[in-house]
């Protein structure tokens, strides 16, 4: 197996396409042709981590964080992404990155925190926008069901919680074929009249290569008309953080004292308690204070995600609790998500979980 096969299935798993503009995922060292021999997955990519990979015969890294965020301008060892890099290329061994791909994810990073909840009904908590196309196109009457039918198994006609979704109209299509075209229908120089149908179907943004190569070769026609539009509705299966339900309400303080053992975590910082009990639970994991307002809206009695500021703290407002577990501990079960899936699709070598803690932040 080649690496470009392993990122198939992660893209299946997680599409970069969704991942946020601001990131760096993918593939960001080493060539996709090379032959795999191991994977390990990690958290963060660190030179230790480099040398586990030596260790354990692997020469692909799945790491969740990317080691290499901004450009860098020179490769002398003198920070630790430079030597992860430079060890990473001396032992040929390749970097793939998943970062908020997987953060966008229904069944990534929020996903894994609800699961260590036990939350309930979940939805997405900031469903993307921008993620939805929509397909215009025309087609000979007589081969509207064929084509319609070859879109859908390309992935196109998925909104929301519906599949095979499409509309079509028929209508009469003109077109006059110059003495280089060489039309299916028609005849060089005449006007030429014909029974159409067009078809619209929407699809996932990270199909579209997919779903352009099905159009045209399921097209009679040697100049295909076809229209992309972006719609304005939200992606209610990708999106930043989730929203469950315990099973049963709890008292506040109980919660807090689960939470800070589910997480392992050293302390949990939180704003004030509202003498209330919690049952609407809303996460996002890494640094998430952009999704209070959020939050909020959805109905949370708590909130929880890292790296919260000072300030951060008062925009809890008295209408829920914002709880900050810890970056690396909110995303910590992350990496047994990523080996789950892939030693369910690959069989044939080794896939190994990171025994590497790379958390940088210590407790006393």
């Amino acid at each position: 197996m080649q690496i470009k096969e392993v990122i198939q299935h992660l893209e299946t798993f997680a599409p970069s396409a969704y991942a946020e503009d601001f990131d760096n995922v993918g593939l960001l060292v080493g060539n996709q042709n090379t032959n795999v021999t191991g994977i390990l997955v990690t958290l963060d990519t660190l030179e230790s981590v480099i040398d586990e990979a030596i260790k354990n015969d692997c020469n692909l890294i799945v790491s969740f964080h990317p080691i290499v965020f901004k450009g860098i301008k020179k490769f002398n060892g003198t920070t630790y992404v430079e030597r992860v890099v430079m060890e990473a290329i001396k032992h040929d061994i390749a970097i793939f990155a998943i970062h908020t791909a997987l953060d966008n994810a229904i069944n990534g990073v929020n996903y894994m925190m609800c699961e260590q909840l036990g939350l309930l009904n979940r939805k997405i908590l900031i469903p993307q926008g921008g993620n939805i196309k929509k397909l215009t196109t025309f087609v000979p009457e007589a081969e509207a069901d064929n084509l319609r039918t070859k879109l859908f198994e390309a992935g196109a006609g998925s909104i929301g919680n519906y599949d095979n979704c499409s509309f079509s109209v028929k209508g009469t299509g003109t077109f006059k074929a110059s003495e280089n075209a060489n039309p299916s229908i028609g005849e060089i120089g005449k006007i030429h009249y014909e029974k159409e149908t067009q078809i619209q179907i929407t699809y996932p943004k990270h199909n579209e290569s997919k779903i352009l190569k099905a159009l045209f070769e399921n097209h009679s026609y040697e100049e295909v008309a076809y229209e992309i539009t972006t719609l304005e509705n939200k992606n209610q299966h990708i999106g930043m953080g989730m929203i469950g339900e315990l099973p049963e309400a709890i008292d506040e303080l109980k919660f807090l004292t689960h939470l800070k053992k589910v997480f392992k975590t050293g302390c949990v910082r939180h704003s004030v308690l509202l003498g209330k009990p919690i049952k609407k639970v809303a996460v996002l994991g890494g640094s998430g204070s952009f999704a209070i307002k959020n939050a909020q809206r959805a109905g949370a009695d708590i909130f929880i995600t890292a790296d919260l500021k000072y300030h951060q703290f008062y925009e809890a407002e008295g209408k829920l609790i914002l709880a900050d577990i810890g970056h690396y501990e909110s995303e910590q079960y992350t990496k047994n998500l990523i080996v789950t899936y892939l030693r369910k699709k690959i069989s044939n070598f080794a896939i190994i979980l990171s025994d590497k803690n790379t958390n940088p932040i210590q407790y006393i």
